[in-house]
């Protein structure tokens, strides 16, 4: 099993960091693979899309090839994970500033998003939020986070925020308003884990 994180901008690290001990943790082998260019992706058997600035994420990985390889494979059905920018990017739709920047979107998830939905990076904050599928609260770290203000019928809300959903699930599409990678629990990336088989 190899699982690719997109290594253009953002958390790279501290995901690769995460995946290999939830991998230990779980008794699996996986090979974590960072992904700076074309061609890696489609050798992946799983995608993680890091937070970020969404923008500039979207447009490098763009100018590089990767979104297409990127949208082949998520709709191949092979699971991808967004957490911040990752989630903008794997959004259909997005608010008035996205339009505005003309920022580059996945458009894989049906889902409409607000890019900076909880402020900006002075108004970062944690909190717990419950996570369908986990037992426990899970403590979330927000860092200029999204929100999904639309989702289609096929899309399972897994979390809510004071009334703003921060995570959900379209099949083999998982998306996050926070960084799981930035905390000690591996519960999310387990979770992730699982949707890989």
């Amino acid at each position: 099993m190899r699982i690719g994180v997109i290594a253009i901008q953002g958390n790279v690290e501290e995901h690769v960091d995460a995946l290999k001990r939830a991998l230990r943790q779980a008794k699996l082998e996986a090979e974590v693979v960072k992904i700076k260019h074309k061609g890696i992706v489609p050798a992946c058997d799983a995608l993680i899309l890091p937070g970020g600035e969404s923008t500039t994420l979207g447009r490098l990985m763009e100018k590089e090839g990767i979104s297409s390889e990127i949208r082949k494979a998520a709709n191949s059905g092979i699971p991808v994970m967004g957490t911040c920018a990752g989630l903008v990017l794997l959004a259909k739709h997005g608010d008035e500033q996205v339009e505005k920047t003309k920022q580059p979107l996945l458009s894989l998830m049906d889902v409409r998003v607000n890019r900076n939905a909880f402020g900006r990076q002075k108004e970062s904050f944690e909190s717990l939020v419950d996570f369908k599928g986990l037992t426990e609260p899970f403590n979330a770290i927000f860092i200029r986070a999204p929100c999904i203000t639309e989702a289609g019928k096929g899309v399972e809300i897994l979390s809510i925020y004071r009334g703003q959903i921060v995570a959900a699930r379209q099949k083999n599409l998982l998306a996050l308003a926070f960084h799981p990678e930035l905390t000690e629990d591996l519960r999310i990336h387990e979770y992730f884990l699982k949707m890989i088989g």
